[in-house]
């Protein structure tokens, strides 16, 4: 009887271990399907996707959403070095933030993804 009782529990806990190993691969799964999308996306911007201020984009694939944003990059106070020499430059700084969503309530998901790219401000629109 007590061999049964060990057995009993030592096969429960084997069927934890395994039950993680499955949730921890599918959590792997949607991360990198994640990041496929957004690096997918972000390459779009000033191909298929303006690199212009104000610019807003979304889309779904799957079920993913998305949404992305183009606006001037502000940054803080340690930046304001960058701000001065693109005024200097002619090239203008521009952050593009891509918001990414998926699951379904309430296990939704989302993250949160930003970049810095620069064009030339006479010619807005061209990726640098």
């Amino acid at each position: 009887m007590l061999a049964f009782v060990i057995f009993a529990m030592s096969f429960a806990v084997v069927l934890e271990i395994i039950s993680g190993s499955i949730r921890n691969t599918m959590h792997a799964k949607e991360y990198t399907e994640v990041a496929l999308i957004t690096q997918s996306v972000m390459d779009q911007v000033g191909l298929d996707i303006p690199l212009e201020s104000g610019t807003r984009s979304s889309g779904e694939l799957g079920e993913y959403k998305w949404e992305l944003e183009v606006n001037p990059f502000e940054g803080s106070a340690e930046v304001s070095r960058f701000q001065e020499i693109s005024e200097q430059t002619g090239i203008e700084l521009l952050e593009v933030e891509f918001i990414i969503t998926w699951g379904k309530y309430p296990r939704e998901r989302s993250n949160r993804f930003t970049t810095v790219k620069a064009i030339l401000s006479d010619q807005g629109g061209l990726n640098s």
